[in-house]
C-alpha cells in the first residue's frame, strides 16, 4: 500500500520515457524468441527426421507456425487498414496449426502401428531441456514488461511463450521415456498431446483469441495503438 502523500504512479501508465524503454526491451525480447524458434525449429526437424520422432517433429513444427503466425500479424499491420487484414491474418494462424495437427496425429498413429518406430535422440533431448529453461525465463521477462507498459499483445505472446515451454515439458518426458526404458509408444503419445495443443491453438485464432506480439516490433512509436486494441476488441466480450 502506498504510503499518505506519496502517490504513486499507476503501472498501466509510465511515464514517455519508460515507455520506450519498455517497447525497445519488449522488441528485444519477441526478436529473442523468434530467433531461438528458429533454431530450435531447425534442428528439431532434422533430428526428428533422423530418429523417426513424430514428438521431435510436431515440436518443430509448432516452432514454424510460431515464428509464421507472428508474420502473419505483421503482415497485417504492415497495410493501410490492418482490421480488414484480420481475418485472413488469424485464419492463416488457424489452419497452420490445424495442419500440423492433422500430420502429427498421422504421424503418431503410424507409429503406434509400428511403422517407423521414434530411436534415442540425444540431441532431441538437449534441445527439450534447453528450451525448458530458456522459454520460461524470455516469457516472465516479456510479460512483466507487457504488463508494466499496458500492452495486451506483448502479455499474450508471453503466454504463448509458455505454451511451447509446456510443449518443451511434454518432448522431453516423451524422449526420456524412450531413451531410458525403451518405451517406443512414449514419443508418438507426446506427439499427440501436442497435437493436442495445437487444435487448441488454431480454434482460438479462429476465434481471434490470439494475439501476437506485433505491437512492439510494426508499431514502434504507436505501442498501444491498433495492434493491442485488436486483441482487445477479440476479448471484451469474454
Amino acid at each position: 500500500m502506498a504510503s499518505p502523500g506519496l502517490p504513486r504512479k499507476s503501472r498501466a501508465d509510465p511515464d514517455p520515457a519508460r515507455k520506450a524503454l519498455l517497447a525497445r526491451r519488449i522488441r528485444l525480447l519477441v526478436a529473442a524468441t523468434i530467433s531461438y524458434n528458429v533454431l530450435e525449429a531447425i534442428i528439431a526437424l532434422t533430428e526428428g527426421a533422423r530418429v523417426s520422432s513424430s514428438a521431435l517433429i510436431g515440436f518443430g513444427l509448432d516452432s514454424v507456425i510460431e515464428v509464421s503466425s507472428a508474420a502473419a500479424v505483421a503482415w497485417q499491420f504492415a497495410g493501410r487498414d490492418p482490421e480488414k487484414r484480420e481475418k485472413i491474418a488469424l485464419r492463416i494462424i488457424a489452419f497452420s496449426f490445424f495442419a500440423l495437427a492433422l500430420y502429427v496425429t498421422v504421424d503418431s498413429v503410424r507409429a503406434l502401428l509400428g511403422i517407423g518406430e521414434a530411436r534415442h535422440s540425444a540431441i532431441g533431448i538437449a534441445l527439450a531441456a534447453a528450451s525448458l529453461v530458456v522459454m520460461p525465463i524470455l516469457s516472465a521477462a516479456q510479460r512483466r514488461a507487457g504488463r508494466e507498459l499496458g500492452s495486451a499483445s506483448a502479455v499474450a505472446d508471453s503466454k504463448q511463450t509458455l505454451l511451447c515451454a509446456y510443449l518443451s515439458g511434454v518432448l522431453l518426458a516423451g524422449l526420456l521415456l524412450n531413451s531410458l526404458f525403451g518405451w517406443s509408444w512414449a514419443d508418438p503419445i507426446a506427439a499427440l498431446v501436442i497435437a493436442a495443443f495445437a487444435v487448441r491453438e488454431g480454434r482460438e485464432a479462429w476465434k481471434g483469441e490470439t494475439c501476437c506480439a506485433t505491437s512492439p516490433i510494426v508499431r514502434t512509436n504507436q505501442v498501444e495503438a491498433r495492434a493491442t486494441d485488436g486483441c482487445r476488441d477479440t476479448r471484451k466480450d469474454h
